[in-house]
C-alpha cells in the first residue's frame, strides 16, 4: 500500500520518474541515492552536493578534523522530487589551510559510511611560504552499463575498479575531462531521460568514496552533452546545460554573457582553465581550415586568451574534452578547427605567456604529445582515456604521430596525474599515467624552465 502511494506521488513530478528505477530498487535501504560529493575548494569556502531517494530534509556536520569541539552544522535543506533530490550545501567561513572530516544527516538521522569524508581549503601561501605540493588526478569516459539501454552484444562498460586505483593515489582533486556518463538514444531528447543517465551514473556504488574525500570539477563533451559528436545544434543544449550545473559543483560556468561549462580556478599557484568544446561548436564537417569555423566560439576563445594573458599562475593548465596538440587524428580534435587553434598558438607566442600545458581526454587511450612550434617553447598534451569505457586501438592514420612522446602510448584503461612540487621559482610538473589496478604506465618531468621564453639578453646572446 505503502508502494503504490508511493508511486503515485511520482507521477505528477514532471521529471522525476526519471529516478523511478533508481528510487524503488533501493528505496529500503539508504535515504541517499549517491553522494556526498566534495565540489570546489577555496581558502574558506567549500560546497558539498549529495542526492537523496525522496524528498527529505537533510543537514551537514563538519568540524576540524581531530578537533570535534569545532564542530559546526550547517542550514536544513529540503530535496524535492522537482529537483531530482538534489541538495548543494556552501559552507563558508572556514579556516584556510585545513582538513576537515563531516558526515551527512537526513531526516535527522546520521548516514552511516565505511570510508573516510573529508575535505580540505586551500592554505593562504602567497606572501609567506613556496607555492604548497598538491596532486591532480584526471580522466574521461565513464560508461557505467545500463542493459535495458545499451546496445546488444558485449556490455560496453568495464569493471570501475579504476576509482579505487584514483582514489589510492590521494589527489587533491580530479579533474573530469567530459564523456563523464554516457546519454543512450533514449535519453538524450528529454529532460526526465538526460537526468536519470545522470543520477544512474553517479550513483555507482565504487564512486561513491572518491566523490566524498577528493574535490571534483568537471567540463563535458559530447556523451554527457548530447548524441555522439554533437555540437552547438544540439536542440536539447540548453536543457542539458541546466542538468550539468544541477550534478556539478565548479565554482563558476561560462561567463554572464556567454553560456557554458567552461570555467578557470586557481589551486595554490597553477590555474585551471576548462573549456566547453561543445556547446558552441559548430559541425566537424565543414573544411578543417574554414576561417569562421570555431569549436570554443569566439566569446569562449576571447575569454581564455584574455585569461591566460591575466594569469600569474606558474603553470597554465588548459583542460579540453578533445585532444589540442594531435596533428594527425582523424577524429575530433582540435586540429579540425586549424583556424582557431592557431589563434591560440600565435597568442600564446605574441604575449609571450609562459607556463601552459594542454590536458584532454575523449580518445579511449592515453598518450602524450609533444609539438614544436616556431618561435615557442614546447607544448605538451596529456591525453587521458578511458576510465570504465570500451578500449580503442590506435587508428592506421596515427601510428606514425610526429608529436607522439615515444613509450606514452597506453591502449588499455587509464587515468592521470598531475604532480607540483617544488619552489616557485623552479617548479616542477610531473606527469604519470597509471593504469585500472594502478600500476605506472609511464612518467614525464617538465621543470617550468622548459616551458618559459627567453630573457632579452639571453636572445641577444644566441
Amino acid at each position: 500500500m505503502k508502494r503504490r502511494s508511493f508511486l503515485s506521488h511520482l507521477a505528477f513530478s514532471p521529471v522525476a520518474w526519471s529516478l523511478l528505477r533508481l528510487q524503488t530498487e533501493g528505496a529500503e535501504t539508504d535515504a541517499l541515492l549517491s553522494g556526498p560529493l566534495v565540489g570546489y575548494s577555496e581558502m574558506t569556502e567549500t560546497m558539498i552536493w549529495l542526492q537523496t531517494r525522496r524528498p527529505a530534509r537533510v543537514q551537514v556536520r563538519y568540524w576540524v578534523q581531530g578537533k570535534p569541539e569545532t564542530t559546526r552544522l550547517s542550514e536544513e535543506y529540503r530535496t524535492t522530487h522537482a529537483g531530482d533530490g538534489i541538495a548543494k550545501f556552501t559552507l563558508s567561513g572556514l579556516t584556510f589551510g585545513t582538513r576537515y572530516d563531516y558526515e551527512v544527516y537526513v531526516d535527522g538521522a546520521r548516514i552511516e559510511r565505511p570510508y573516510p569524508m573529508t575535505f580540505q581549503t586551500q592554505p593562504m601561501w602567497k606572501w609567506r611560504t613556496e607555492p604548497p605540493p598538491f596532486k591532480v588526478a584526471f580522466g574521461s569516459c565513464h560508461y557505467v552499463n545500463d542493459p535495458p539501454f545499451d546496445r546488444p552484444g558485449r556490455p560496453y562498460g568495464d569493471s570501475p575498479k579504476v576509482f579505487s586505483a584514483i582514489l589510492a593515489q590521494k589527489p587533491d582533486l580530479m579533474l573530469w575531462l567530459g564523456d563523464n556518463c554516457y546519454y543512450r538514444e533514449a535519453d538524450y531528447q528529454t529532460e526526465a531521460g538526460m537526468r536519470y543517465r545522470y543520477a544512474h551514473t553517479r550513483a555507482q556504488a565504487e564512486l561513491q568514496p572518491l566523490w566524498a574525500a577528493v574535490h571534483h570539477y568537471a567540463i563535458w563533451d559530447d556523451h554527457d552533452y548530447g548524441p555522439n559528436d554533437s555540437d552547438r545544434t544540439f536542440r536539447r543544449r540548453d536543457t542539458a546545460l541546466r542538468i550539468f550545473r544541477d550534478y556539478w559543483c565548479n565554482p563558476t560556468h561560462g561567463t554572464p554573457e556567454t553560456p557554458g561549462c567552461f570555467f578557470r580556478f586557481d589551486w595554490a599557484d597553477v590555474e585551471f582553465f576548462m573549456l566547453d568544446g561543445r556547446y558552441h561548436r559548430m559541425p566537424n564537417h565543414l573544411p578543417d581550415d574554414a576561417p569562421d569555423k570555431t569549436m570554443l566560439g569566439p566569446e569562449q576563445l576571447g575569454w581564455l586568451l584574455e585569461s591566460l594573458r591575466s594569469s600569474e599562475a606558474t603553470f597554465k593548465v588548459v583542460a579540453s574534452g578533445g585532444q589540442v596538440l594531435n596533428p594527425v587524428s582523424p577524429w575530433e580534435c582540435f586540429g579540425r578547427f586549424k583556424v582557431e587553434q592557431s589563434r591560440i598558438f600565435d597568442f600564446i607566442r605574441s604575449e609571450k605567456i609562459p607556463g601552459v600545458v594542454f590536458i584532454s581526454g575523449d580518445r579511449h587511450l592515453a598518450e602524450l604529445n609533444r609539438r614544436l612550434e616556431p618561435n615557442l617553447y614546447p607544448l605538451y598534451d596529456f591525453t587521458s582515456s578511458s576510465l570504465t569505457a570500451g578500449v580503442a586501438k590506435l587508428s592506421k592514420a596515427e601510428q606514425d604521430n610526429p608529436c607522439r612522446v615515444p613509450g606514452t602510448l597506453v591502449e588499455k584503461h587509464n587515468f592521470g596525474i598531475l604532480e607540483f612540487s617544488g619552489p616557485r621559482a623552479n617548479r616542477l610538473l610531473t606527469m604519470r599515467c597509471f593504469d585500472e589496478n594502478g600500476d605506472e604506465q609511464w612518467k614525464r618531468e617538465i621543470p617550468i624552465s622548459e616551458l618559459r621564453f627567453p630573457r632579452p639578453s639571453e636572445e641577444s646572446e644566441r
